[in-house]
């Protein structure tokens, strides 16, 4: 209890983690609820190109679709595709770099040996070819986020496992004869919890990225909202060249992706800060 109220008062008087909570809690809020009260972009109307006005807070695209409304749904499927990433690279990377950090021996050296060469290839290139293959789904593009992230987050925690390995209470709890998962994740995964929570949400930052960029080639769902969608509309409509210059259609959309990642990045830190004791000080 004293160690959770130690937490919360280094974390409301770090002003970073604060504007990243605050940024962070927007964002979702606008993809959860939004969504209710603001209907779906879809159908043609009059009101093309229009500037932000009155009627339409952000204006509205060659179709006379809202762009707000456009720019709440794609709130939506970033969350849905960062959390689903996340989640992914979480369940093979955190497991892998305990093992990998914690046991010595061939185990040991095959992860690592695995996790190089994940981490050696051109992954890009390699999200675009199995985007192709598997389909422009927004499931499959998270799966495929989730599938290629996870080796950042393994060396972090097998990293953070080597160092934890040493200290005595985990040779007190070797000595007691407890079970390997329960030292791996009660002890050594706890005390490992401010650079996997760090690199989690830079897992959450980079998918929405990634996934702007499918989006803008090509690859992502049409059949959903996203920020790279409405960024790949604008750009195949010369929005961003034409003249006069639209700079609504795809400045909004390119604030958004910019807004996330940063808010993202500042929570990570934060809490990093927080959680670690030598970030106190």
């Amino acid at each position: 209890m004293k160690e959770r109220k130690g937490f919360l008062y280094y974390f409301v008087r770090n002003r970073n983690g604060m504007i990243g909570l605050i940024g962070v809690s927007i964002i979702v809020a606008i993809g959860l609820i939004g969504p209710i009260f603001i209907p779906k972009p879809d159908g043609y109307t009059a009101d093309i190109l229009i500037a932000p006005c009155a009627q339409h807070w952000l204006g509205t695209d060659n179709l006379g679709l809202d762009i707000f409304a456009e720019l709440v749904w794609g709130a939506r499927t970033s969350l849905y595709v960062s959390i689903l990433a996340m989640l992914i690279s979480g369940v093979i990377g955190i497991p892998l770099g305990l093992l990998c950090g914690y046991t010595r021996g061939w185990l040991s050296e095959v992860i690592d040996a695995l996790i190089d060469i994940f981490m050696t290839l051109p992954m890009l290139p390699l999200m675009i070819i199995v985007a192709a293959i598997m389909g422009t789904s927004i499931t499959n593009v998270a799966l495929i986020l989730g599938i290629f992230s996870w080796p950042q987050l393994a060396r972090v925690t097998k990293n953070s496992t080597l160092k934890i390995r040493e200290m005595p209470y985990i040779e007190a709890a070797n000595c007691l004869g407890l079970s390997k998962p329960r030292i791996l994740f009660k002890h050594v995964l706890l005390n490992a919890s401010g650079p996997v929570f760090v690199d989690m949400t830079l897992v959450m930052a980079s998918a929405v990225l990634t996934e702007a960029s499918l989006s803008f080639l090509g690859l992502g769902d049409p059949t959903t909202w996203s920020w790279g969608t409405i960024l790949k509309r604008a750009w195949g409509q010369n929005a961003v060249i034409s003249s006069p210059n639209p700079w609504w259609w795809w400045l909004m959309p390119s604030l958004c992706i910019v807004v996330y990642v940063v808010c993202f990045n500042l929570l990570g830190t934060a809490l990093n800060d927080c959680l670690n004791p030598k970030g106190r000080e």
